[in-house]
């Protein structure tokens, strides 16, 4: 009997041996910072992913090292139940799912004011409860990254800054690091700045149709901590007058150009309406969501600019053109005598004969060559530096996709494809994708006084 007694103390003890040994073989917490992702300035973020089983955590810690000091963000352990306590502001924790939780809180200077410019570490402590509550195990994590709060510079180098309503602009300027970016703030719109040479930047902007004459004009220089520096430069804006015109709708136009829009605009989700049918809610439709629609696929073609000036002329009008329309006329539409939409049309209808042969109005690159909602068959050009001109409602089209062409090279011929009245091309010029008046870049002296003059001076 005593043998058996000690061979079963001998056995539990092995047993529990293995047990405690196994427990401590547990895999530890898997930790992810997530962020900082680039350099922190004034303001920042830590995000912490914590991964164990039922995200059971005894201790969790995140501690801010730099200059030989620690500076603890989080410190936080279980309680006598083996619960976490909840999280103290401004420490969030989010349950990802059944095993991971996020860990967040601001880091910055404004969220921890010893935070100095130069290297920083982020470390990360988590400890879980191994198998069957033995023993604990632990990992950590860390992250080198920079804090930056010194604000980048910017200096205005050209002069004589005046704005039009729905007109452009350029500004030359100096903006250094380097690799900050930079550019002109319209009131919320930015337009990004093109290198020149050094820390010689340009950047061509617009105060748009519909902002405010008043709304603020800054450059700007922001580097990747959110660190910025402004600049006001602008000498004067000019109010110009918004022309207001009423357009009669017929069901004669609406059943040539509903279907054939609607057909090719999958992106409204709607079936073509058949003969006989009622046009007018299609018509609503394509004159007011596919707008918009096509304004945001025209702005995103901004993003493949070239970052050099492809020309070096003023802009020509298509020759011996009559202006139906012109830039920002307000219309008000009427149908069987009733007021059924309202828009702003924004370019110039230049009508000559049908099916004209069409010229490129300046150097640059076919970004575009196919059919675009209202525009129909449409081309845009890519004139560099963020300066793009565009073509609509055309028959077809004499050049492709990355094509480079002349000023005054044939492109297509006119039409009165997408939703057009009659034979006549659309034509507008884009400013970092927003469409401006064009009635500028036709200007020798406004070319040569607010482009050529400043670029030549800051060189």
């Amino acid at each position: 009997m005593g043998r058996w007694f000690i061979g079963l103390l001998v056995l539990l003890g092995l047993t529990a041996g293995v047990l405690y040994i196994a427990a401590g073989r547990s895999a530890p917490p898997r930790l992810t910072i997530d962020k900082p992702d680039r350099p922190v300035g004034q303001a920042g973020v830590v995000d912490v992913t914590a991964e164990a089983p039922n995200a059971r955590f005894t201790k969790l810690t995140i501690t801010l090292e730099q200059n030989g000091k620690r500076i603890a963000l989080m410190d936080m352990s279980a309680t006598g139940n083996g619960e976490m306590p909840p999280a103290v502001a401004p420490v969030e924790i989010t349950q990802v799912d059944r095993n991971r939780i996020r860990i967040s809180r601001p880091l910055g200077k404004q969220s921890v004011p010893e935070l100095q410019s130069g290297s920083a570490r982020l470390l990360v402590t988590a400890t879980r409860p191994s198998f069957l509550n033995l023993r604990t195990v632990t990992s950590t994590a860390s992250k080198d990254f920079q804090v930056r709060l010194e604000p980048p510079r910017i200096a205005v180098v050209s002069t004589h800054h005046y704005v039009n309503h729905g007109g452009s602009e350029l500004v030359v300027y100096r903006a250094s690091p380097a690799d900050v970016a930079s550019g002109v703030r319209v009131g919320q719109v930015e337009y990004p700045g093109y290198p020149l040479s050094g820390e010689l930047k340009a950047a061509f902007f617009a105060l748009l149709y519909d902002q405010d004459l008043n709304a603020r004009i800054q450059a700007f220089a922001r580097d990747e901590a959110g660190n910025e520096a402004k600049a006001t430069f602008v000498d004067n804006v000019f109010e110009k007058p918004q022309r207001k015109s009423r357009i009669e709708l017929d069901d004669k136009f609406l059943n040539r150009v509903v279907p054939e829009i609607i057909e090719h605009a999958p992106e409204l989700k709607m079936t073509p309406p058949s003969e006989g049918s009622d046009m007018l809610p299609g018509f609503l439709k394509v004159n007011g969501e596919l707008r918009k629609i096509n304004a945001d696929q025209i702005a995103a073609l901004a993003q493949k600019s070239s970052p050099t000036r492809q020309w070096d002329a003023p802009f020509v009008q298509l020759g011996n053109s009559k202006v139906e329309a012109s830039f920002a006329d307000h219309r008000t539409y009427f149908y069987q005598g009733k007021e059924v939409d309202h828009q702003v049309h924004l370019g110039f209808d230049l009508a000559v004969t049908a099916h004209i042969p069409v010229v490129a109005a300046n150097a640059g690159t076919v970004l575009y060559a196919s059919w675009l909602g209202i525009y129909g068959n449409c081309i845009v050009l890519d004139h560099g530096m963020g300066v793009q001109s565009l073509y609509g409602h055309l028959m077809s089209f004499d050049v492709n996709v990355g094509d480079h062409v002349t000023r005054g090279q044939t492109i297509g011929r006119s039409d009165s494809t997408g939703l057009a009245g009659g034979d006549h091309v659309h034509f507008t010029m884009l400013v970092g994708g927003r469409m401006v008046n064009p009635v500028e870049w036709w200007d020798p002296h406004w070319i040569a006084d607010r482009v050529d003059r400043k670029l030549k001076e800051a060189r």
